[in-house]
């Protein structure tokens, strides 16, 4: 997907800028942001970072957002979450202009996700319905269980399922009988923050499982909402934690960012 961005923006010579912002000094945040940048590289994109003290106000990242949504270098804003726990990130997020919102997180976005007439899609569900087209199994007519319902993956996940037709679940911490729900599904995306959380017995035989969780163990290591080793022996297809998802929605985010630059560019 990355080289295929890369050739668009070679062929019809587009110029693409991302500006990402960063508060503070959250280790996983600062992981992110350089995989941004070395995606942007990648793209041919052109990668503007602001990395912003921990104490920042509210005003102050308003101002940076308002001077972004001005600059015509830059045609995607992405200001990375987790804020600190003193700003309003719902506030920051709806003043990103939604032609630049490459997230697609503001409320008119989603609002146009939810209608199905849309510019851009949320990058970590569009990287899953990628993944999924990758199996060569059709959406339409199947049983697809979302586990969680969260505004960024499991609700929009939910609805680009509905667009292609599945019939779908979403199961959350008040779903009765979670694991005879999900033991339907032909299609479950894991998507609720719990390591290991997703077990076999909850998989139906040749399933495709994707696995949406990155949660970090006692030990260290990095796992998924789904438990690998024992949910593989009954998949028919499924995604590794780390990669499989991750790297998808990031380049999901150049493909935003590619979008938006076709469309401020008319």
């Amino acid at each position: 997907m990355k080289e295929q961005v890369r050739a668009e923006i070679e062929r019809d010579k587009i110029k693409a800028g991302l500006a990402v912002v960063i508060v503070g000094d959250d280790p996983a945040s600062r992981v992110y942001v350089n995989n941004k940048k070395k995606a942007c590289e990648l793209c041919g994109i052109q990668s503007f970072e602001y990395a912003l003290p921990a104490e920042t106000t509210q005003e102050q990242l308003l101002e940076l957002v308002d001077t972004l949504n001005k600059d015509s270098k830059v045609n995607g804003i992405l200001v990375q979450l987790p804020l600190p726990k003193h700003l309003d990130e719902k506030a920051v997020i709806e003043h990103i202009s939604p032609l630049k919102d490459v997230d697609a997180f503001h409320e008119t976005n989603v609002g146009k996700i939810m209608i199905g007439n849309y510019s851009f899609l949320p990058c970590t569900p569009a990287g899953c319905m990628e993944l999924i087209h990758s199996t060569g199994i059709e959406v339409a007519g199947k049983e697809c269980v979302v586990v969680g319902r969260s505004n960024i993956v499991g609700k929009p996940m939910a609805m680009l399922l509905l667009h292609e037709n599945g019939t779908v679940t979403i199961c959350h911490s008040k779903t009765k009988n979670l694991a005879e729900v999900c033991r339907r599904a032909d299609i479950l995306v894991a998507a609720v923050g719990r390591p290991n959380f997703v077990t076999a017995d909850m998989v139906k035989d040749g399933a495709v499982v994707i696995d949406v969780g990155i949660n970090r163990l006692e030990n260290g290591k990095l796992c998924g909402d789904v438990k690998f080793d024992e949910v593989s022996e009954k998949a028919g297809y499924i995604t590794p934690v780390p990669g499989g998802v991750g790297p998808m929605t990031i380049a999901m985010l150049m493909k935003n960012t590619l979008t938006a630059a076709r469309i401020q560019n008319g």
